[in-house]
C-alpha cells in the first residue's frame, strides 16, 4: 500500500509547480548547509548572514513546502476533471519515467545549488557588506553622507559597523523601520536634506565602543590650530591648546566627567537637531543626581519634551560625516600645503568663492578655478605669470572643498549639519555648558575653560609653547 501511495506522489508532482516547489526547497537547503557552521557557533555576528539565515531561507524553504502539495493537489483536481483515473500507479524504479525524471531533476537542480549558491552567497554577503554598496549602489541619496565618509578617519570602517553593529536583530529593525525609504527614493519624494539625528540609532555603547573604550584613560591632548588672516600676505597664526580628554574611572577629564564609569547623564531637547537643551539631569559615581534647568525656562521641565540618556553620539555627532565651513576647510588647505599661502589674498579669496551658490556640482566645478584664475590673472599680472602651478593647484584644491561639502541637490550647504565637537562654529559644548543652566541652590553648569582645555597661545604667530617642544614654525 505505501509504495502505491509513494508512487502516486510521484506521478502526481512531475508538474511545474511541484518542481519549483523542490527547487526552492532545495535551494534553501543547501544555502542552510553552506551557513550551518556558523548557526552552530551560537551567535551570528554579520548582519547580512543573520537576515539570510533567519528571514530568507525559512521564507524560502516553507514556500517551497507550500508549492509542493499545492501542485499536486492542482494536478490530481485536473485529472479528476478530465476523467483520468488510475488504478495503480508504476512502480518506484528506474524504468519509472516519472520517478526518474524527477530523481534526475533533483540531482541537477541540487548541483547547480551547490556550485551557484557558493559563489553567490559569499560574493553577495560581501557586497552587501561593502560602503559602495551603502553609498553609491543603493542609497544615491546618501550621497553627501558618503563623500563625508571617503573624506573621514572612519573612511576604511563599512557603513554597516556602525549603523547596525554586530547580529541579526539589528539589521531586521534598521530594515524594516526603512522600508518606506525605499518607496520614498523611488518616488523622489524623499527629504532634502537628509535628517540628522538619526532617530533611534542603536546605542553607541554596542556600535562605537567596539573599538573606542571609555573607561581607558587619555592624557592631555595638544592640538595646534592655524589660522590665515583675509589680508594680502594671509597672515598666520596660532592657537594652541591642550585638551583634557580624561577617561576611566577617576573622573577626569572630558570624557571622565561625561561618559566615566558611574555617570549617567539624561538630558531633554526642544528641537529635532538636539540644540536646545532646556534639562540636564547629572549622576555622579556616587549616585547623587542634580537637575538643571534653563533659567529662562517659560514652564516646568522636562514637561512633556522627549529625554535621551546621553552617549558618545550627543557630542561626537558627526564622527565620521563630518562637513566644514570654509574658513576652517580653506585654513587646513593652506597648513596642508594644497593651497599655497604665498598666493596674495588667497584666502580671502577663496573663502568668497566657496561662499557663493552654484546651481550644481557641475557648475561649481567649472567656475570656482575660473574664478580664481580671473582675480590673479586681473589683479596680480606678475603673480600669475610666475606662480601659475600654484594658482592651479590652489583652484583645484578649492573646488575640492566644495565637492566635500556642498551638494545643491540635496541642499546640503555651509553649516546644514551642526557639529557637536567644540562652540566656535555650532553651540555644541555650549548648548549646556552655557551658564544659563541652573540647580537648586543656584549652582550652574560650569562655563569655565580650564574644565576641558588649557589655553596656552590664542591667535599667536610665535608661539613660545611650540618653540619649547621644537613644533615652532619659522618667524613670520
Amino acid at each position: 500500500m505505501l509504495p502505491n501511495k509513494l508512487s502516486s506522489l510521484v506521478y502526481l508532482s512531475n508538474n511545474w509547480l511541484s518542481l519549483g516547489g523542490v527547487v526552492m526547497v532545495t535551494t534553501a537547503t543547501v544555502f542552510w548547509l553552506f551557513l550551518l557552521p556558523i548557526t552552530l557557533r551560537g551567535q551570528v555576528t554579520h548582519p547580512y548572514i543573520g537576515i539570510l539565515i533567519f528571514l530568507i531561507l525559512p521564507m524560502v524553504f516553507f514556500a517551497g513546502l507550500v508549492l509542493i502539495p499545492l501542485g499536486i493537489a492542482l494536478h490530481l483536481r485536473r485529472e479528476q476533471r478530465s476523467g483520468v483515473t488510475h488504478a495503480s500507479f508504476p512502480p518506484l524504479n528506474w524504468q519509472n519515467r516519472d520517478f526518474r525524471r524527477l530523481v534526475l531533476f533533483v540531482g541537477a537542480t541540487t548541483f547547480l545549488n551547490i556550485i551557484i549558491g557558493s559563489q553567490l552567497s559569499y560574493g553577495a554577503v560581501n557586497y552587501m557588506d561593502s560602503v559602495t554598496f551603502c553609498g553609491r549602489t543603493c542609497h544615491t541619496v546618501m550621497q553627501p553622507e558618503y563623500t563625508a565618509h571617503q573624506n573621514s578617519p572612519h573612511a576604511r570602517v563599512a557603513c554597516v559597523d556602525c549603523h547596525i553593529g554586530p547580529g541579526a536583530s539589528w539589521f531586521v529593525r534598521s530594515k524594516l523601520s526603512g522600508t518606506s525609504q525605499v518607496f520614498h527614493t523611488l518616488l523622489a519624494d524623499y527629504p532634502r536634506p537628509i535628517p540628522s539625528p538619526v532617530q533611534n540609532l542603536r546605542p553607541a555603547r554596542e556600535t562605537c565602543e567596539v573599538c573606542h573604550w571609555p573607561q581607558r584613560f587619555d592624557a592631555d591632548r595638544l592640538r595646534v590650530i592655524h589660522q590665515y588672516g583675509d589680508d594680502e600676505h594671509n597672515a598666520l597664526t596660532y592657537t594652541v591648546l591642550m585638551v583634557k580628554i580624561g577617561g576611566g574611572s577617576s573622573g577626569q577629564g572630558i570624557h571622565g566627567m561625561h561618559v566615566g564609569e558611574g555617570v549617567h547623564i539624561r538630558y531633554a531637547y526642544s528641537d529635532e537637531k538636539r540644540q536646545t537643551i532646556p534639562w540636564v539631569e547629572y549622576t555622579d559615581r556616587q549616585g547623587r543626581s542634580t537637575v538643571y534647568r534653563a533659567a529662562d525656562a517659560k514652564t516646568p521641565l522636562p514637561g512633556n519634551l522627549p529625554v535621551r540618556d546621553m552617549d558618545c553620539v550627543d557630542c561626537h555627532n558627526r564622527p565620521t560625516h563630518t562637513f566644514q565651513l570654509p574658513d576652517h576647510a580653506m585654513d587646513e588647505a593652506m597648513a596642508s600645503g594644497a593651497i599655497s599661502p604665498s598666493l596674495p589674498f588667497i584666502k580671502k579669496q577663496g573663502v568668497a568663492v566657496l561662499r557663493r551658490d552654484y546651481p550644481s556640482r557641475e557648475a561649481a566645478a567649472e567656475r570656482i578655478p575660473a574664478a580664481i584664475d580671473a582675480f590673479y590673472r586681473q589683479n596680480y599680472p606678475d603673480v600669475y605669470r610666475q606662480q601659475q602651478p600654484a594658482i592651479a593647484q590652489a583652484a583645484g584644491a578649492l573646488s575640492q572643498i566644495y565637492q566635500r561639502n556642498v551638494f545643491p541637490a540635496m541642499r546640503v550647504t555651509w553649516g546644514t549639519y551642526a557639529d557637536n565637537i567644540g562652540h566656535t562654529d555650532f553651540p555644541g559644548c555650549f548648548r549646556c555648558h552655557d551658564g544659563n543652566h541652573v540647580a537648586a541652590g543656584g549652582r550652574t553648569i560650569t562655563q569655565d575653560c580650564g574644565a576641558c582645555h588649557d589655553l596656552l597661545a590664542v591667535e599667536d604667530p610665535a608661539p613660545k609653547i611650540l618653540s619649547d617642544l621644537g613644533l615652532a614654525a619659522p618667524a613670520p
